[in-house]
């Protein structure tokens, strides 16, 4: 379950941390401080989420 984990969180946690970083210029941070900690916030929320997500695919089977 680690090895999909790791390999989901390749994917979930670039995706969020585009997100952020996405937010970050929206929301006119245009420096490199708000841009990096948006960055790391969305980095760190994909741990939950690949952990959900990877449980959810073991225990559907797929």
């Amino acid at each position: 379950m680690f090895r999909l984990a790791f390999i989901l969180h390749l994917f979930i946690g670039s995706t969020l941390a585009g997100i952020g970083v996405i937010v970050a210029l929206v929301i006119g941070q245009d420096t490199l401080a708000p841009i990096l900690i948006s960055a790391l916030i969305g980095f760190i929320i994909a741990f939950p989420v690949t952990w959900v997500v990877a449980k959810k695919l073991y225990e559907t089977g797929a």
